[in-house]
């Protein structure tokens, strides 16, 4: 009798006529009432003593009569809170989906530092719980290693499973983490937001560039023919055609200065959009603006100089 997630149990039925089963407390003892047993009143605080102490309680049955209560215990990642810490610094809320009891799950959602945990889950309530997720307009990942999990992978934005998983879990997921660490997911996400930031940057200070860029030498270039555009030549160029060169010069030249930029990328903090957000308009943002009008200038006063001598 092979573990399922849906009967929560295991076992063999013997050439003899006996029956074992291992499982979960409640499934195990569900299946010994109808075996004609009855379980003891002792089984119960048994296992909740086991549960609340954060240990997965298995109860060994054989025909009517309750063989063993077995302890199981978890053994965490080390720095597992500091990870979610992490997380949740990045606007990520995690949650955890086990096969556990609810005391068991709430005891080691405790220790590790999840925001929130699902407890008891079949395939079914975890294809649920990532479809009420979605449909409140979140992005939703998942991790898992199990044949169970398969669904819900596929079901996810992004699913990953691990290395160490079944085969049907590996299918189902967009990637496979090779070192089984679902924690890994931190590091997925940190270089997808540094990509999109770095992206941003050069993207708002290359807007902001031209816009001031165009600004500074456009009246300049029709102040000849329209006199009143001299009021917006701030920067007062030399003439038109310094102007134009200078603008040209300092394109170049900002072009090549953003290229370390481009290959180390903006350094990654976790912190949440509205933050980069603003420091991106007000470095990048406002930075573009500003540099084009101290490169032309200075560009500008160069060829004046070289022009005279």
């Amino acid at each position: 009798m092979p573990f399922s997630a849906y009967t929560r149990m295991s076992g063999v039925d013997l050439p003899d006529g006996a029956k074992i089963r291992k499982g979960a407390p409640d499934a195990v003892a569900a299946w010994v009432r109808e075996q004609g047993g009855s379980p003891s009143s002792e089984l119960s605080q048994d296992v909740e003593r086991i549960a609340r102490s954060g240990g997965t309680p298995l109860i060994l049955a054989r025909n009517t009569s309750i063989l063993a209560v077995i302890q199981l215990k978890d053994i965490l990642k080390p720095n597992m809170r500091e990870r979610f810490d992490r997380l949740r610094a990045m606007g990520i809320r995690t949650v955890m989906i086990t096969g556990d009891n609810p005391l068991t799950a709430a005891a080691i959602a405790q220790e590790s530092g999840v925001d929130d945990f699902l407890a008891e889950a079949t395939p079914e309530t975890k294809m649920d719980l990532i479809r009420r997720e979605q449909s409140s307009g979140r992005l939703v990942a998942m991790t898992g290693d199990g044949t169970n999990d398969a669904p819900a992978l596929a079901q996810a934005d992004v699913g990953v499973a691990m290395n160490s998983g079944t085969q049907a879990a590996k299918e189902a997921a967009n990637m496979v983490d090779l070192d089984s660490d679902p924690t890994k997911l931190i590091e997925i996400v940190e270089i997808g937001k540094q990509l999109l930031m770095t992206r941003g940057a050069l993207t708002t200070f290359s807007i902001a560039n031209d816009v001031a860029k165009y600004f500074a030498i456009l009246p300049a270039m029709f102040a000849v023919a329209y006199p009143a555009m001299e009021i917006l030549n701030v920067m007062r160029l030399t003439t038109w055609q310094s102007a134009i060169l200078s603008a040209v010069i300092f394109n170049a030249l900002i072009i090549v200065a953003l290229i370390p930029l481009a290959l180390r990328g903006v350094k990654y903090q976790p912190r949440g959009a509205n933050a980069v957000l603003r420091d991106n308009v007000l470095i990048y943002g406002v930075g573009g603006i500003i540099v084009p009008f101290i490169g032309i200038k200075l560009i500008d006063m160069l060829l004046a100089v070289l022009h005279l001598t």
